[in-house]
């Protein structure tokens, strides 16, 4: 390079930083540009290709004509068939898909009436279904309003089961509804109340099993005559016993049982509140015993007496098809009616403990008054938790599922005793429930929204079954001789 008047300048070449990345990122971008480009066109090329593939394809395939066949090909006639429009009921018209109705339980067993989903028979047998797997409980919860048809089931079922070679009995009767039917079938009904000349003596031995020895028979009518006593005396007091009074009461009961072939309960009252000077060791049994042996005084010479101060004047025939305790004398006072209760729950007990005993129903009527007493309630869920070993089938009946709720305190035992009877119950028979109580009945049971909202709207008769995990709408029908003998509205009507 030189100036205008020729002379040469020497210059040095000067390197720019920020222009030259400027430059690379330029490149970069183009470089990215040119890619993307080569691999959009290849797409493009490729999609073409498989089109011009497609429609080479398509245009060598040969369809039919969309009328068919031409000619006699068609098979089809000149004219257009038309078919008249037809009308029938639902119940016919189920036959083009009848998958929609439960299966049923079979035909085995006792028959109910008209499942009414299904249009067929309803028959349940809580022996067949336990033999055949599909229950593994064969106690049953029964619960209706008044009217709902919810006795007339009950009474159904276990004189239904009578042909079968099951008997049936009653531990407590509140109102005596099952005196008539017991009466019907060849059993008996046993009233009790003041007034009458029916006695139960509580520590009689009761039936003996065959093939027992008399060693065993010793031991077995001691320990349940101890365990009665024991019971009655909580049921009075209405709280546990201590171990003072059960030494008491063993003490009483041993004397009693040497000095009598056979015991009645005024003996052990008066061994309790005035016992053997010889048989305490500090001599202070007597003030042990003192609240026992007055509470059980109550039952032979207090307001409860005349039921219970001397020998037994009827007696628990287990051979007989039927036979019911009948409380309906002594309904007005539900201390009495437990009392009676616990006697003959151990009067039952020893005929169930017989090998030779056969299947039998157990009902527990108006269970919301026999729930009320803790020792009650405990031989209760005893039978109910032995009921396979027994071959029996309890039968609770209420009128709502919240009257559990009436039994003890929240996270009381006896709540937790009255919830496993339901939870040892997988046969649930629901009739018609107040709206008010829909809540509390979905979440005892499980129940669906649908099965909810059904309950209100259920008739007369008409009743959801539970069977484990099994959901059934069934009509109950009743035979006219039936419909007479199980009428509990005969006063009503006149």
């Amino acid at each position: 390079m030189t100036t205008p008047d020729g002379e040469r300048l020497h210059t040095s070449t000067l390197i720019d930083p920020e222009g030259e990345r400027r430059r690379n990122r330029k490149a970069r971008r183009r470089a990215a540009a040119q890619i993307e480009t080569a691999a959009r066109n290849t797409r493009k090329a490729a999609a073409k290709e498989k089109r011009e593939s497609e429609q080479t394809e398509k245009r060598a395939t040969t369809y039919l004509p969309a009328a068919g066949d031409l000619g006699p090909a068609m098979l089809r006639t000149p004219g257009r068939l038309r078919l008249p429009r037809h009308q029938d009921t639902s119940a016919t018209l189920a036959g083009q898909y009848p998958f929609l109705a439960e299966g049923g339980l079979g035909s085995a067993g006792v028959f109910v009436g008209q499942d009414l989903y299904s249009g067929g028979s309803f028959v349940y047998d809580p022996w067949v279904l336990y033999q055949r797997g599909l229950i593994t409980a064969p106690n049953v919860v029964l619960a209706g309003i008044v009217g709902s048809g919810k006795s007339s089931l009950a009474k159904s079922l276990y004189t239904r089961s009578l042909p079968f070679g099951r008997r049936v009995y009653v531990p407590g009767d509140p109102k005596g509804e099952h005196t008539a039917v017991a009466e019907a079938v060849g059993g008996r009904a046993i009233v009790l109340g003041h007034g009458l000349s029916n006695r139960l003596n509580p520590i009689d031995e009761g039936h003996r099993p065959a093939g027992i020895s008399d060693a065993e028979w010793a031991m077995q009518v001691t320990s349940r005559r101890r365990d009665l006593i024991g019971a009655l005396a909580e049921t009075v007091l209405d709280r546990v016993l201590s171990p003072l009074e059960h030494t008491a009461i063993d003490l009483a009961l041993a004397d009693a049982v040497r000095s009598a072939e056979v015991p009645i309960l005024p003996m052990i009252v008066d061994r309790i509140l005035a016992p053997d000077p010889m048989t305490g060791e500090d001599g202070r049994l007597a003030e042990d015993g003192r609240l026992v042996g007055h509470a059980l005084r109550r039952l032979v010479a207090g307001d409860l007496q005349g039921l219970f101060d001397g020998p037994s004047t009827v007696k628990f025939d287990p051979s007989l098809p039927m036979v019911s305790l009948d409380l309906s004398r002594v309904a007005e006072n539900s201390m009495l009616i437990s009392v009676l209760m616990t006697c003959s729950s151990a009067w039952m007990e020893s005929a169930l403990s017989d090998p030779a005993g056969g299947q039998r129903w157990v009902i527990y009527d108006e269970a919301w008054r026999l729930m009320q007493y803790p020792a009650l309630l405990r031989r209760m869920d005893a039978q109910w938790r032995l009921a396979r070993h027994f071959g029996i089938a309890n039968m609770l009946i209420f009128h709502k599922l919240t009257d559990l709720d009436n039994v003890g305190d929240q996270g009381s035992a006896m709540r937790a005793l009255a919830s496993s009877l339901l939870a040892n119950a997988e046969t649930r028979i629901v009739y018609r429930q107040e709206p008010d109580q829909l809540g509390s009945t979905a979440t005892a049971l499980g129940l669906t929204g649908t099965e909810q909202k059904l309950l209100p709207t259920l008739g007369t008769g008409q009743g959801l079954w539970r069977i484990k995990d099994r959901s059934f709408v069934v009509q109950h029908q009743l035979h006219p001789a039936e419909l007479a003998a199980f009428d509990t509205t005969g006063r009503m009507n006149g």
